[in-house]
């Protein structure tokens, strides 16, 4: 059986660098932010490449350096969240604007309260579409981790709705 060529570090870069932007930015909420990380995963891929291509762990390895980064910094910044733009979370209808923009706002900041490993995986599982034993990949976890992630963060979104709702 003949094996593939790997491709190239900067082709591959070029190539998932948008991508792996919007997940970084998924998984912290911080746009400022993102690109660091991302750029702190690729400097750690950038040694290991051609084992990392060859194998086919390319992805996996270089989100999973976003997720272990990203909770990481969660951890030395004390758990806080900090709102760049306060006002925009004020409430009210902005004229003219779509519900569903609305809806996907609020449940941006809703995610934005989850801790990061709920977080990773539900954007793993809700944006990326992954599989659970493909989040345990990723996350470096056990597949009944990644699921453990994932419903314990779905309960904290549905208490969080419902004490909204009650407001």
């Amino acid at each position: 059986m003949e094996q593939a060529t790997p491709v190239a570090f900067d082709d591959w870069v070029r190539a998932r660098s948008a991508a792996l932007q919007r997940f970084a930015y998924l998984i912290t909420g911080d746009a400022a932010e993102a690109p660091d990380l991302v750029q702190e995963a690729l400097a750690q891929a950038w040694p290991r490449w051609s084992s990392l291509a060859s194998r086919g762990t390319a992805e996996a390895y270089v989100r999973r350096s976003i997720v272990n980064a990203s909770i990481s910094r969660w951890r030395s910044a004390g758990r806080h969240l900090v709102a760049l733009d306060p006002e925009r979370f004020g409430g009210g209808v902005v004229p003219g604007a779509d519900s569903g923009v609305d809806d996907a706002d609020a449940a941006w900041r809703l995610c934005a309260t989850l801790p990061p490993s709920q977080r990773a995986a539900v954007v793993l599982r809700f944006y990326e579409d992954l599989a659970f034993a493909e989040i345990a990949v990723v996350l470096d976890c056990a597949e009944a981790t990644a699921r453990s992630h994932v419903h314990r963060a779905l309960r904290s979104l549905r208490t969080r709705l419902g004490e909204m709702s009650d407001d």
